[in-house]
């Protein structure tokens, strides 16, 4: 019986996982307060909103492959957010190669 239950509570576990791979990646707590000299050093963030998974609104600053976890209205760090758009990590597309692809067959064209 003891096994069983072992079992049935591994196999729940393993396909809330499966569903949720985000889920325990979630800040729980956040500062409310960041020195300058951290804020100087960030390489990049994310944004956590506050959804089913993750309860709490969030910026996630990445600094020496550590997170720190700190309140989106600290005025220092919306400024951070706006000098830094591109520092947000987003999905690749190929219109690059698709673009480069158009002007080759232009110049083809050309010729």
């Amino acid at each position: 019986l003891v096994l069983f239950i072992s079992m049935l509570f591994l196999t729940l576990l393993l396909l809330f996982l499966a569903l949720f791979p985000g889920a325990f990646n979630c800040c729980t707590k956040v500062s409310d307060e960041i020195p300058k000299g951290i804020l100087r050093r960030v390489e990049r963030f994310e944004i956590q909103k506050a959804d089913v998974l993750c309860h709490l609104e969030a910026v996630i600053l990445y600094i020496e492959g550590r997170k720190f976890c700190v309140s989106p209205r600290i005025r220092k760090v919306k400024k951070l957010m706006k000098k830094n758009k591109h520092k947000i990590p987003r999905k690749k597309t190929h219109g690059r190669k698709q673009r480069r692809t158009k002007i080759i067959k232009k110049k083809e064209k050309k010729q």
